[in-house]
């Protein structure tokens, strides 16, 4: 058992209110005990109620969130896990959540580098059996934290550039040209992986970590997720008929269902993704089985049909990967070079994820030796990466750190479950491929919840769609109508706070608690404009204009 205090922080002029000096009492599963309250000093206490207006007095206000070491509010941290039943399917769903970006990652890639459906099956399911390697030794030797690693976005730029190398223009054969082109990309990996190896296990990482503070940590964690908006609406809306009902089910799986249904357990939050997969999946599969997109282009059928991924066909049923399956590794200095940056910037993603993914799981903060500890870790599953043959990279997945979130599961035992389920369903190759033929915009509407970034999404999707097609996706013979939903939504803020007045307005609202989180009850006493004396020093026009323009 231990106990943390905390102080009040030194102000100029007004005392901050007395729940700051609390002591708390926490246990290993997240417990949080309120264990004394020191005296308030009067002059103290006068002065707070005088600063309120005379109203933070009363007892029945309401008081702002303590601070915590661990994040109250979760159902399971780290040490702790659901019943075996249920883990088993948070792991699943964990396994589908990093499932949309093996997918995306490996069919950018493959056919750059040569390979069609039988080469991109066998990277996914190799990069799928890499992954569960990784994540299992991140977990028990790593970080210990509940961290999914699995393929980066962010190798994409140097393996691209590798596949589009002149060096490869002589060979005719496109078999031939993958391999060779894979090659060059593992030897690349396998160099970068001993410098991501060496800031992590000889502490060079450590020393960072040891200036870090809490302030330039919260833009990191932010834009970890953020930047990767462009995978969201914009992948969505390839789809829309799929792609927007997966987002709507999915928000109201999650967050309306369990207020409606009233029940001990939680069911429909936790297992969102879940529910929202199968329903929209099977409605996928209706519009391919009904022909709906039979005289559709080929970019629309792709995205929307069920059966055009060509990965079921081509996958093995029973396929073990293996080191060097591809060949011996080649190595290039510029290719290294390219990579080792690449490994840089996943260096930095997975520690905002690892920040994420502590206070998600209801730990308590990360200390620098095992922020360093778990940076050499994500170096060796670069180097199983470079030895597998993935064709890209590892960083740790924002997107399941996202899920930790929403489901209030933070256990490790899950994510070693999901672990499994990706070393499984990549040596049966022919269940995995099912899994993965699930329509990427009903993957793009997962990263909309997981990444939150629905307004900066739908904004992005807008302004590309202009830039390449000349028009927004609204296009009418109104063209005053055309500019304005242009207008409107190719506007973050804008997008933004429809999104979020919708959702305040409807979610919950006769609930308390939701009074409370969404901070409404500090504004409410300035609502009036003579209900605070302070209003008017503030705000008043001058010459005594206010006869003129009243305040109601």
């Amino acid at each position: 058992m231990v106990t943390v205090k905390t102080s009040p922080p030194r102000t100029a002029s007004l005392s901050l209110p007395s729940f700051f000096t609390s002591s708390y009492t926490f246990h290993s599963h997240n417990t949080y005990i309120q264990t004394q309250t020191p005296p308030q000093p009067e002059a103290t206490q006068k002065k707070t109620m005088a600063a309120g207006g005379g109203n933070s007095g009363k007892s029945d206000d309401f008081q702002p969130f303590p601070v915590k070491d661990q994040l109250p509010g979760v159902d399971f941290c780290v040490c702790t896990s659901p019943s075996w039943p249920e883990s088993i399917l948070h792991g699943f769903q964990h396994y589908l959540v990093m499932l949309g970006t093996t997918v995306i990652v490996s069919s950018t890639i493959v056919p750059l580098m040569g390979g069609g459906n039988t080469e991109k099956a066998e990277v996914i399911n190799t990069l799928l059996f890499v992954s569960g390697l990784n994540t299992l030794l991140q977990t028990f030797f790593g970080t210990r934290l509940p961290v999914v690693i699995g393929g980066s976005y962010v190798f994409i730029i140097p393996t691209v550039s590798i596949a589009l190398s002149s060096r490869y223009s002589f060979l005719t054969d496109p078999n031939e040209r993958f391999k060779e082109s894979m090659r060059d990309v593992q030897g690349a990996l396998i160099v970068a992986s001993f410098f991501t190896m060496t800031i992590g296990f000889f502490g060079f990482w450590r020393v960072f970590a040891r200036f870090f503070s809490p302030l330039a940590a919260a833009p990191l964690v932010i834009l970890t997720g953020l930047g990767l908006y462009s995978h969201g609406f914009p992948q969505l809306a390839r789809c829309v008929e799929v792609g927007l009902p997966a987002l709507i089910a999915l928000i109201f799986f999650s967050q309306y269902i369990p207020h409606l249904i009233k029940s001990n357990r939680a069911i429909f939050d936790r297992f969102a993704i879940l529910f929202s997969i199968v329903v929209i999946w099977v409605y996928a599969e209706i519009l391919t089985a009904s022909g709906a997109y039979d005289n559709s282009v080929s970019k629309t059928q792709f995205s929307c049909r069920t059966d055009r991924s060509g990965l079921t066909s081509a996958a093995s049923w029973i396929r073990v990967p293996y080191p060097l399956q591809w060949g011996r590794p080649s190595f290039h200095a510029g290719d290294a070079v390219s990579v080792i940056a690449a490994s840089f910037v996943a260096i930095i993603e997975s520690t905002g994820t690892f920040i994420a993914a502590s206070r998600y799981a209801s730990a308590t903060p990360i200390p620098p030796s095992v922020h360093s500890r778990g940076v050499g870790w994500l170096g060796v599953a670069i180097l199983l990466n470079g030895l597998f043959g993935t064709g890209t990279g590892s960083t740790a997945s924002v997107e399941n750190a996202g899920l930790l979130g929403l489901t209030r599961v933070g256990s490790r035992r899950v994510v070693q479950i999901s672990a499994l389920f990706m070393l499984f369903l990549s040596v049966f190759g022919k269940f995995g491929a099912i899994l993965a033929s699930i329509p990427l915009p009903i993957v793009a509407a997962l990263y909309c919840v997981l990444f939150a970034y629905v307004g900066l999404s739908i904004s992005q999707y807008f302004n590309e769609y202009l830039l390449v097609s000349g028009h927004g996706p609204v296009h009418t013979q109104s063209t005053w109508f055309n500019n304005v939903m242009q207008t409107i939504f190719s506007s973050p803020a804008t997008v933004a706070i429809m999104v979020a007045f919708f959702l305040d307005c409807t979610h919950s609202y006769w609930h308390g608690s939701v009074r409370r989180d969404n901070g409404s009850h500090w504004w409410e006493k300035f609502r009036s404009f003579n209900a605070d004396t302070r209003t008017e020093n503030f705000y008043s026009l001058p010459a005594n204009l206010n006869r003129f323009f009243p305040s109601f």
